[in-house]
């Protein structure tokens, strides 16, 4: 890597030398928790000093997010349709009749694309890891193309390795190479956690079976999955034909639309609805391609990984933090291509409900973490000036935009509406538009609300069939826990949000929580 780009490795202010630079990001860490917590500052203190302009506010406020409703709504339904879509297509025939590779690749046929595939792996139970692992087997793409690799955690201990060596006994043989490659704990200089051993395990998996193969970089995809995810059957032939058939392969990573439906059914209602919304998001973005940004288990060229020096094991936010790595590295040249495609993951869930709810809190804590992404693009779009400066402003708008909206738009919808009313003084309580602010916010709430029809209906299409021992009426109460949406939007989303940009705001930074596994969770939510 040249010297010149050594900041594509920071991770927070304190990793800088200069104290010009460390400063600067530091500011950068502290922009979007101010802006944060400045808009609803700013909501109390207008309630008292000027209530008829608040109101005016909540009004445009909720109209703006109605028509917002109704904008997503549409990509929603489109990204499902294009995602059933492409379940459907046999990826394996359209490989066969690809004609020529236009892109540049040494290859002959799709039959030289080689996948790799990382599943780090911590304290997860042996029946997770072995349904991942049956779904690979499942897939249609050849097994003789196909490279596996679990990198469990050396301070997981033993029962971990234990997992791992029965799961190379059962399924070690499928794969043109399986390989076990542990992650060391308490290597210097990192944040241990999923984007440390999955650089680990690209390293030498680089080291160990990709170099002595002689398999050129351009010719491996690597898919980084969490340990829970289950490839549906043509995954890997979807992805191969996408990597063959994009403009700039090398250029590109490609994003799977992620269900969290492995578990739902023993879900409880709080952790059902929250897995459904994340879904529908993720799948609302397939549509905005040029607003996408690697999350979670995603997949990209080897040989990008490789240029890029790996992931960077100072980070929590590895999934999205190596888009931005490539985005600059690439001087702008690079991009997210949706898949259209899904993976299945499991919904947050533990033993019992008390718990289930602080681990999804902490689970939207660590994910709203990736705040941190903001100064990193901003300190290089200063450092990187081969970058247009209208993409960077786009890129830059929607990153903080976004990441405000997080913390602050459920508040503003469901609390702001009343401020006035209960700060605004006896003068605006005699006023007409006193009288009808409530009446309005209720109204434009109460359609918005509606939009949760087109998220009841999609949920009871992706729901995976339901177990025999659930009762005929379990899909109508599936459907009114949806009611939840508002609840969970203030506690679930913008408050832990805001929680994870105080740790930037005062320089308190976050290490990586990992989200416990467990399946054992039907008989302690009820049926």
């Amino acid at each position: 890597m040249r010297e010149d780009q050594s900041y594509l490795r920071v991770g927070t202010a304190k990793d800088f030398k200069n104290k010009k630079d460390r400063r600067l990001y530091r500011f950068f860490e502290m922009l979007t928790p101010i802006l944060s917590f400045g808009v609803l500052f700013s909501a109390i203190i207008f309630s008292f000093k000027i209530p008829d302009w608040v109101s005016f506010f909540i009004i445009v406020y909720d109209i703006f997010w109605l028509f917002k409703t109704i904008y997503f709504s549409f990509y929603l339904r489109s990204g499902y349709s294009q995602m059933r879509k492409n379940e459907k297509i046999d990826w394996i025939h359209k490989l066969e009749n690809l004609k020529e590779i236009k892109n540049g690749l040494p290859v002959n046929s799709w039959r030289d694309i080689y996948h790799l595939v990382v599943l780090p792996m911590y304290k997860e139970p042996l029946d997770i890891v072995e349904q991942t692992f049956s779904s690979i087997v499942k897939t249609d793409y050849p097994k003789d193309r196909m490279i596996v690799v679990l990198a469990p955690e050396e301070k997981a201990g033993d029962e971990a390795q234990q997992i791992a060596q029965k799961i190379k006994e059962k399924f070690g043989n499928e794969f043109f190479k399986f390989e076990i490659i542990t992650h060391p704990q308490d290597l210097p200089g990192e944040i241990a956690g999923h984007g440390s051993n999955d650089a680990w395990a690209g390293r030498k998996s680089k080291e160990i079976l990709i170099d002595p193969l002689q398999l050129p970089y351009e010719n491996v995809i690597i898919s980084s999955f969490d340990v829970d995810t289950c490839v549906y059957p043509k995954y890997f032939s979807c992805l191969a034909y996408a990597y063959l058939t994009t403009a700039k392969p090398t250029r590109t990573s490609y994003q799977p639309i992620p269900l969290y439906l492995n578990n739902i059914w023993q879900s409880p209602a709080v952790s059902r609805v929250f897995a459904f919304s994340s879904t529908f998001w993720h799948t609302m973005n397939q549509e905005r391609p040029e607003k996408l940004i690697t999350f979670s288990s995603h997949s990209m060229s080897f040989k990008a990984l490789v240029e890029v020096g790996f992931k960077q094991v100072n980070v929590v936010s590895d999934d999205s933090r190596i888009f931005w790595q490539c985005f600059f590295k690439y001087d702008g040249d690079y991009q997210v291509q949706p898949l259209y495609y899904p993976v299945s993951m499991d919904a947050n869930a533990a033993p019992k409900l008390s718990v289930t709810l602080r681990n999804i809190y902490k689970q939207q804590k660590r994910w709203a973490y990736g705040v941190g992404e903001v100064p990193y693009f901003l300190f290089n779009c200063l450092k990187n000036n081969k970058i247009p400066f209208k993409k960077k402003f786009s890129m830059g708008f929607d990153l903080i935009e976004g990441h405000v909206s997080w913390g602050t738009s459920s508040i503003l919808i469901f609390v702001l509406g009343w401020l006035p009313l209960i700060f605004g003084g006896p003068h605006f309580s005699q006023t007409l538009l006193s009288y009808n602010l409530p009446k309005i916010t209720s109204t434009l709430l109460t359609i918005n609300m509606s939009g949760l029809i087109i998220s009841i209906y999609l949920s009871m299409l992706l729901l995976p069939p339901k177990p025999v021992n659930y009762g005929k009426f379990k899909y109508v109460i599936l459907s009114f826990e949806w009611i939840l949406i508002p609840f969970i939007m203030l506690f679930f989303s913008a408050v832990p949000t805001l929680h994870a940009q105080l740790h930037w705001l005062f320089g308190k930074y976050m290490g990586f929580w990992v989200t416990p596994k467990t399946r054992e969770i039907g008989l302690k939510h009820g049926k």
